[in-house]
């Protein structure tokens, strides 16, 4: 059993308890499942009882108990414990473990792991001032967002330096034309609905109702016109000094990693290849992954998912589990930073692996090397999507 279809399960039991009439609350459209904080156990823990306790008007531990003889009845399910207030710590049977990890993400398709198609939910614009790192976050969260499903546009408030887009990117970034003085495209900040300046006064219009888009920051005649559920204004800590002598990857990932009310650090330490550089650990372990792939081909095997036969893989394979969680939260919280750091926690978690993958002198490949290879190439194909998403470039070769 996959993270995603844990999820699943999950839901499908809270929807059966709401249906037999054992809890009354509105069924979640998603749950989260991670691997358990301190004081969890098993592979996977949720606090999906915490949420639903007090519209239920049930205490959590009654909530998580409903759904306790449910989950023990799915298939897949080895065990499930509760934890602390009401955290639902669940442990899978050894056949839906590690092995279907693996195989839904080097499986994914058109449809990368973690990833989810595009839906109707609410539409966000995005917006942010014409500064370099405001506008490399922006191009950043629109890849973040639509990784999620989510309708988004991104609006530069006033035309970005030709030179940002040339070192930096930022295709997905819009901003006013000369045609449309970036003066009559400022974006308003709305105040938060029920705050006393919210009130609508006549003659104006209500902040929480969608604007049409000629009311939009950025928007031009030639604009499509979408409706735009939710406005957020971009606002890191601007860069204390030019990205761009460090070139497009170092350069972004200098301006992205760090979280977005800290000052980044950009200087020359982001081109060094060392341990130091956490952007070289990324790229390195991924690039080792890819010569792995080659030099097995050239032994004559394959990747095939199955049991590793080491120790050593359970923080690989709880990174990994935790890639979905990761990309939703950095969507829902506008923070691409949580993305890079996770990006980091894989590629540490890897190396252990790297070295044990290929055979050792006369031995011949087995199922181990082929499942230990596979591994690899699942760890290598989450810190190539996650570098895209980020705008930076996974090569390879280093």
């Amino acid at each position: 059993m996959t993270p995603v279809e844990l999820s699943r399960t999950v839901l499908r039991a809270v929807r059966r308890a709401v249906d037999d009439g054992e809890l009354r609350v509105a069924v979640p459209e998603r749950v989260v499942v991670a691997p358990p904080g301190p004081g969890g156990c098993g592979e996977y823990a949720t606090n999906v009882a915490l949420r639903l306790a007090r519209p239920a008007g049930r205490t959590p531990q009654h909530v998580a108990e409903v759904l306790r003889a449910r989950l023990l009845r799915a298939d897949g399910i080895g065990d499930v414990v509760i934890t602390g207030p009401g955290f639902i710590n669940i442990s899978l049977r050894e056949s839906a473990g590690p092995s279907a990890l693996v195989e839904e993400i080097l499986g994914a398709g058109d449809t990368p792991y973690g990833h989810l198609p595009e839906g109707d939910g609410e539409r966000v614009l995005l917006h942010g001032a014409a500064e370099v790192r405001a506008f490399v976050h922006l191009d950043a969260l629109v890849r973040i967002l639509r990784s999620q499903g989510r309708p988004v546009r991104a609006v530069c408030d006033t035309a970005p330096r030709p030179e940002w887009i040339a070192v930096l990117g930022g295709g997905a970034v819009e901003h006013p034309s000369a045609e449309h003085p970036s003066a009559e495209h400022r974006p308003v900040e709305h105040p938060p609905v029920g705050h006393p300046s919210a009130d609508h006064r006549p003659g104006e219009r209500r902040p929480d109702r969608p604007q049409p888009l000629d009311h939009q920051p950025g928007a031009t005649p030639d604009t499509p016109r979408v409706s735009v559920s939710v406005s957020v204004h971009v606002r890191p800590v601007p860069a204390p000094a030019d990205p761009l002598p460090l070139g497009r990857d170092a350069g972004r990932w200098a301006l992205l990693r760090p979280a977005a009310h800290d000052r980044p650090r950009v200087g020359p330490e982001h081109l060094e290849q060392r341990e130091g550089n956490p952007l070289f650990r990324v790229r390195y372990a991924h690039a080792r992954t890819r010569a792995l792939a080659r030099n097995a081909a050239d032994l004559g095997f394959r990747a095939e998912p199955g049991p590793v036969g080491m120790d050593g893989t359970r923080p690989l394979l709880a990174a990994l589990a935790d890639h979905p969680r990761v990309l939703a939260a950095a969507a829902r919280h506008r923070a691409p930073d949580r993305l890079a750091r996770h990006l980091v926690t894989v590629a540490d978690a890897t190396q252990p692996l790297l070295t044990a993958v290929l055979p050792l002198g006369a031995e011949k490949p087995s199922a181990v090397h082929r499942a230990r290879l596979a591994l690899a190439e699942a760890a290598g194909t989450v810190l190539a999507d996650g570098l895209s998403l980020l705008g930076i470039d996974a090569p390879d070769h280093l």
